[in-house]
């Protein structure tokens, strides 16, 4: 009887391994497309995801070495069965910012469910556009270079993307979605270039990644809630932002959010919390950030619920209720004298907010100061720059 169940078992592992169904894979190249950067190829993309979607197998689509043209270009599902987009080489934009900067998006995925994005560099050739912006001139109204809206169990993983034209990533009503070793990468000067932005999504998770941007590296934007993120370096750029919030009056909030393990090095901002001061039923809550390195940073910890840019709000105070937010082991070197900055709402103080072992000082020479306004929490273990903080 043992002997019998035993063939069976090995029978059974032998048919697994040899009948296996093999995965439907689809090559851009056999498909049409060119690697030499200058055919467009955005109709072999296009051919590639509509096999892969309507397979009721998994896909992988192939993207091989070389350089890959592509126009605006929406993968839409929903789709039969799980896409993996396996890219080696580089996918670039038109030279001519106008082509892909008329719609917002580059590259776009619409409600599709269990996709991965692996490996390969995106050059959006953002630098016509950034000049366009710069000089004041009738420009389109720019493109992000990768969004997904409306997605479900995504994986970013390995990719790069230089020159964005405006947001690298854009993760829009989305839920788990992983973005891992991520390299995203822009001149500092270069205008809205943020690293990803997230908003309406829930359970995203961001880890081992670089950020050089000219705005965020990361910005967290309304509806936002269960964000992750680890071991990012991000700078230059604005830093690691939630806001700005409160722009309209019915707006959604923001909650559990996590920033843990990572390193600004030179940017304008490190952590920040930021709010227009314009009435609103928006609110931060439930915020971790913790064990941080400062390196050459204009403003470390810094919450502004007075954003009001060309006097837009005037005599108004933010609505938006900043609460229970714990900033732990946050240390380095500040670039301005104030390292700490809260300024809150008149309207509506920030509640619970918490200081432990924050070791920051001015130019790695002098003691760093801090300021508060309109706060209450409370703070333990070394405080450098000295708490401001009052019990509330």
């Amino acid at each position: 009887m043992a002997a019998k169940l035993l063939i069976s078992c090995i029978l059974s592992l032998f048919l697994t391994f040899f009948f296996k169904p093999s995965n439907a894979a689809y090559n851009v190249i056999d498909l049409g497309a060119k690697s030499d950067g200058e055919t467009d190829s955005t109709q072999a993309f296009l051919k590639a995801w509509a096999a892969a979607c309507s397979s009721v197998k998994a896909s992988t689509i192939y993207v091989p070495t070389g350089r890959y043209l592509i126009k605006n270009i929406v993968f839409r599902g929903p789709c039969k069965n799980k896409i993996a987009i396996q890219i080696k080489g580089t996918i670039v934009a038109p030279t001519d910012y106008h082509v892909i900067g008329k719609t917002g998006n580059w590259i776009l995925f619409v409600q599709v469910d269990r996709v991965s994005v692996i490996g390969g560099t995106l050059d959006a050739q953002g630098a016509g556009f950034w000049a366009c912006r710069k000089s004041g001139q009738n420009c389109p109204v720019g493109s992000r270079s990768i969004t997904f809206d409306w997605a479900s169990n995504v994986m970013i993983s390995g990719l790069t993307s230089i020159n964005s034209q405006l947001i690298h990533l854009a993760i829009n009503s989305c839920k788990n979605v992983i973005v891992r070793n991520v390299k995203l990468i822009a001149p500092d000067e270069s205008p809205n270039t943020d690293g990803i932005h997230i908003q309406s999504s829930t359970g995203v998770k961001i880890t081992g990644s670089i950020m050089q941007t000219g705005d965020d590296c990361i910005s967290i934007g309304p509806g936002t809630r269960n964000l992750y993120m680890s071991s990012i370096k991000c700078g230059p750029g604005h830093g690691v932002s939630i806001g700005s919030l409160g722009w309209g009056v019915n707006e959604d909030g923001v909650e559990n959010v996590t920033l843990t393990n990572s390193r600004f090095t030179g940017s304008d901002n490190g952590v920040r919390i930021k709010s227009w001061a314009r009435p609103s039923n928006s609110f931060v809550r439930n915020v971790l950030f913790q064990n941080i390195i400062m390196k050459n940073v204009q403003n470390p910890i810094l919450i502004d619920q007075n954003y009001c840019p060309h006097n837009q709000c005037p005599h108004q105070a933010s609505g938006v209720k900043i609460s229970q937010v714990t900033y732990r082991n946050i240390q380095g070197t500040s670039a301005t004298a104030e390292a700490v900055t809260f300024d809150c709402s008149p309207g509506n103080p920030c509640r619970g907010i918490i200081l432990q072992d924050i070791k920051l000082t001015y130019m790695n020479k002098a003691a760093a100061t801090s300021s508060c306004k309109n706060i209450g929490g409370m703070s333990s273990g070394v405080l450098m720059p000295e708490s401001c903080l009052y019990e509330g």
